[in-house]
């Protein structure tokens, strides 16, 4: 238990954070630990939890995304359009939002990894272009998404949420097969030391392509669960979820040099973020000051990420996991 412990320490502090702040929130609701509350706090909770994700591949591998926010505004303004029908229109609708996510995720990765460029300045470029066409599918917020669908997965089922269902199943169906296998192994061999993943003779660039491939997915799934929460399209949601997303995966313990941290991690550092901003809500504090807190909460999340790259003495401590 003590090595279980040392070795995840970044997630079991992040965890323990989120079950004090949730326990403080739930205290303070006016209608206490019910379904409803938790219900509404998980679909908040997971949207900003699959953009984390998504942030979370581009930092394993020393990048940072700027374009996270921007692929969810195209993928939701798109949802808008093609997810109102039913039956088969459903399906292929959903499928053909995922494929433009993970497209847009390439895209960045090709012009990284073929283009020699960093991530930062790629993705700063990208995300004018990805919302640029996310304002001309939807000018304007509206749309609509076929209510059932909506409701199948933002309700709950038996009292629990669906939301906290999709986590579940995202954590225990993708991400513990995916850090065994050999990509898994690989985005935490290039983030540790990218010249000594290539002696090793790891194909740094495919695995490279597929960590942004990934995060374009991810970027895609998140856009597609706002549709679903919000049952509109919103061009104007890309500058919020970047920047969140990135003190997400920050607050959950994930290394901005790369290398350290896991998807668990950066579903707890969202939870937590979307917690605080819940708990403000109820708090009493003056709805123009909340974006001060906001941002103070930020900037904190960003300079724990920096004093935790100065602890980290070697990366690559992360395959004892």
């Amino acid at each position: 238990m003590r090595d279980f412990l040392r070795s995840n320490r970044r997630e079991v502090i992040a965890l323990a954070v989120l079950v004090a702040l949730l326990a403080v929130y739930l205290g303070t609701h006016p209608r206490g630990m019910s379904t409803y509350v938790m219900t509404i706090w998980a679909n908040q909770c997971l949207i900003l939890a699959l953009a984390a994700i998504a942030q979370f591949f581009a930092v394993i591998v020393r990048g940072i995304d700027l374009s996270v926010g921007a692929v969810m505004a195209l993928t939701n303004t798109l949802a808008s359009h093609v997810l109102g029908g039913t039956g088969i229109e459903l399906i292929g609708g959903a499928g053909l939002v995922l494929l433009v996510g993970v497209l847009c995720g390439l895209i960045n990765g090709a012009l990284v990894v073929f283009g020699r460029i960093q991530p930062i300045v790629v993705t700063l470029a990208t995300a004018s272009i990805f919302v640029g066409l996310a304002l001309i599918l939807r000018p304007t917020p509206g749309g609509q998404i076929n209510y059932d669908l909506a409701d199948a997965m933002t309700l709950d089922v038996l009292g629990i949420p669906t939301a906290l269902i999709i986590a579940a199943m995202v954590i225990g169906l993708f991400w513990v097969p995916l850090r065994r296998t050999g990509l898994g192994l690989g985005l935490y061999a290039i983030g540790s030391s990218e010249q000594a993943a290539f002696q090793s003779g790891l194909q740094v660039r495919i695995v490279r392509m597929a960590s942004f491939g990934l995060g374009g997915l991810f970027a895609g799934l998140a856009g597609l669960y706002f549709s679903f929460v919000t049952t509109t399209g919103d061009a104007g949601i890309a500058t919020n979820f970047t920047l969140n997303s990135i003190a997400a995966v920050v607050l959950g313990g994930v290394a901005l040099r790369g290398g350290v941290g896991s998807v668990i991690g950066a579903f707890a550092g969202a939870f937590i973020l979307k917690t605080i901003s819940a708990l403000m809500f109820f708090s009493g504090l003056p709805p123009l000051a909340q974006p001060l807190v906001e941002g103070l909460v930020l900037a904190g999340a960003i300079a724990i990420g920096g004093a935790e790259i100065l602890r980290v003495r070697n990366r690559l401590e992360v395959f004892a996991r």
